[in-house]
């Protein structure tokens, strides 16, 4: 047992070395491998280091022969420049010379300068003088054209004063043509009158005669022509009815008074026909304006009515009363309206049918032979639209 033991301890010592060894040449030969690849890395770099070395000493030689050509343009250049050295001494020295005769030159020109400076001084001076003068020149081109102004103004009012002498030239030429016809015509309107008055005192004397021949009671102004009649023989106190006296009267003296006016010697000169009624003093002034007209109205309605007259007659007699009638109906208005405007509008409406009754006497009583009508009938129109357009004016 114990050599058994012995045997295994020694192998196990031999094992151990071997391994040892096997350890220390695979080490070595690691060595041998990194001395291998150290050398081959070496070998490589010098080849490479090699051929570096002879390119830099190609680039070398390059290099100095560059340098060789530089330096002989250096010595070139060198003595390019010692001869600008010399040429900028030359130049230099020209340049002395030029600054001394720049310095002389701007002295000179200083001089100029301050001659220059009081030349503008002058010219400033003589400048302001001169705007003056013109400032002056244009006061007095305003004054020129001010003046000339005036002139053609005055040439103007000239030449309207001219126009205006002469048109008044013309008017007072026509005036005068006027002034000749108008005092032919006052020549021939004078004898009218003479032959109206003359007409008249016939008719106011023929009046007399036929009123007396008629044994009628009534008194006939010998200057204007009114009939009065007593008011007593008409109408009892405060009434406006015809009494049979009156009526009586009135039926005597309408025939004997028309027969006189509407005769062909007297008719063409008839105007108008009024009739105006008369109260005595009791009342108040409203009341007999009032009572006054209702009487004359109640004599022209009955002379309408009286059947001794003739159609022309009657017809003559109506338009008469109707103008008479607004006649007084506008005067009495203008009494007893106190509004201004309303009063205005209420004469002019009086006015119109005044105007309208006048036309329609025209119309049918003495134009009636065409086409004076016709025109008459035109004129209808006047007062019957200028009633409604004049009652817009009372809003």
């Amino acid at each position: 047992m114990r050599r058994t033991a012995r045997h295994k301890a020694s192998v196990d010592r031999g094992a151990s070395w071997i391994s040892y060894s096997d350890m220390m040449a695979a080490l070595i030969l690691v060595f041998v491998l990194i001395l291998c690849y150290s050398m081959y890395q070496y070998f490589t770099m010098l080849d490479t280091k090699t051929a570096e070395l002879d390119e830099k000493g190609a680039l070398l030689a390059s290099q100095e022969a560059t340098l060789q050509a530089q330096q002989a343009t250096l010595q070139d250049q060198e003595a390019t420049l010692q001869a600008q050295r010399q040429t900028l001494s030359d130049q230099q020295a020209k340049l002395d010379e030029q600054t001394e005769t720049l310095s002389q030159q701007q002295a000179a020109l200083l001089q100029k300068q301050n001659e220059l400076t009081s030349a503008l001084t002058d010219l400033e001076d003589k400048q302001g003088l001169l705007e003056d003068q013109n400032m002056t020149l244009e006061e007095q081109k305003q004054i020129i054209l001010a003046a000339q102004t005036a002139l053609l103004q005055k040439e103007d009012e000239l030449s309207a004063a001219k126009a205006d002498l002469e048109a008044k030239q013309n008017e007072l030429a026509n005036a005068t043509i006027l002034l000749g016809q108008q005092q032919e015509a006052m020549s021939t309107q004078q004898k009218k009158l003479d032959d109206l008055v003359g007409v008249r005192t016939k008719i106011i004397r023929e009046l007399g005669d036929a009123l007396t021949s008629a044994n009628l009671k009534a008194s006939v102004d010998r200057n204007t022509g009114d009939i009065m009649l007593e008011s007593a023989v008409f109408f009892d106190v405060g009434k406006h009815s015809i009494k049979q006296s009156g009526q009586t009267l009135l039926n005597q003296f309408i025939p004997v008074y028309l027969g006189v006016l509407l005769s062909p010697e007297y008719s063409d000169y008839l105007g108008e026909i009024i009739i105006e009624g008369h109260t005595d003093t009791s009342g108040d002034y409203l009341m007999n304006l009032e009572l006054s007209q209702e009487r004359a109205l109640s004599v022209a309605t009955y002379c309408l009515q009286m059947p001794q007259l003739t159609k022309d007659q009657l017809t003559l007699l109506r338009s008469m009363i109707y103008l008479c009638l607004f006649m007084a109906w506008g005067i009495s208005l203008k009494m007893r309206i106190q509004q201004k405007q309303v009063q205005k509008y209420m004469i002019g409406a009086a006015v119109l049918i005044v105007f309208w009754i006048f036309v329609r006497s025209l119309r049918f009583m003495i134009f009636t032979v065409p086409p004076a009508p016709r025109y008459l009938w035109y004129m209808y129109y006047l007062p019957l639209l200028a009633l409604p357009t004049s009652a817009l004016r009372l809003e």
